[in-house]
């Protein structure tokens, strides 16, 4: 099966820019969460949890500026088409191109349905998971920010951890958070990458890839691109 056209217009260079922070700030974070948790470095632990709350601030606020760019930035809402363009906040609502999709898409991530369903720019599973991603994160900040002493003892926190029950219940639970981080990691690249890198490549380095071209009413594949100009599209649509 051929890969649908990769464009810039799918992911505008804002996202992009943030996907390199909270990249860059989970990789600190789990780092020094784990040193923190297996202090084999005990001289150097005051530098550890210093970059650990530095990261968590600035992955907590990139994730804001995340959602607040969601109502404003316009972005493609189907891979393929430079067309089509509109808020990004929609590539994470329920839309009628999605409906009805679970269930055949969690098959062509298990390799039992060999082609992809038709819809929109993130699967269902996709917009599950991303719709999760900021309920993760204020978990995080919450059971975070009620274990660092210098907070610990503001009302909110401090309310936290009384509703957790203490704070071991707290670190365990921040623990936890930590581990559904990694594990949503390896399954956010597999599922980028499940047909193809175009993807990665895009999110990191800005690069478009050529491929079937769509168009974004009745998601037919109506050409190739092979990023020269124009588009290869058969007679009756040029």
């Amino acid at each position: 099966m051929s890969r649908r056209a990769t464009y810039r217009e799918a992911h505008p260079l804002p996202f992009v820019i943030n996907h390199w922070i909270n990249l860059v700030c989970m990789i600190l974070l789990i780092f020094t969460g784990f040193c923190m948790h297996y202090p084999l470095l005990p001289y150097v632990m005051g530098i550890v949890r210093g970059i650990h709350i530095f990261s968590a601030i600035v992955f907590f606020i990139n994730a804001v500026v995340r959602v607040l760019l969601s109502f404003v930035v316009r972005s493609a809402q189907y891979e393929g088409t430079r067309e089509g363009l509109d808020r990004d906040i929609k590539n994470f609502l329920p839309s009628k191109a999605n409906r009805h999709q679970f269930w055949p898409w969690i098959k062509y991530y298990l390799f039992i349905k060999k082609e992809h369903p038709k819809g929109t720019k993130y699967g269902s599973p996709q917009k599950l998971a991303y719709a999760a991603l900021p309920i993760l994160i204020l978990l995080s900040a919450l059971t975070g920010f009620a274990l660092w002493s210098v907070t610990a003892d503001y009302a909110l926190f401090a309310w936290f951890t009384d509703l957790l029950g203490g704070p071991m219940n707290v670190r365990m639970l921040h623990y936890v958070l930590m581990w559904i981080f990694i594990i949503f990691i390896f399954v956010h690249v597999y599922l980028a990458n499940i047909y193809g890198s175009s993807a990665s490549k895009m999110m990191f380095f800005r690069k478009e890839h050529g491929g079937e071209v769509i168009d974004p009413e009745t998601l037919e594949v109506i050409g190739e691109d092979d990023l020269s100009e124009p588009p290869i599209l058969p007679p009756d649509r040029r």
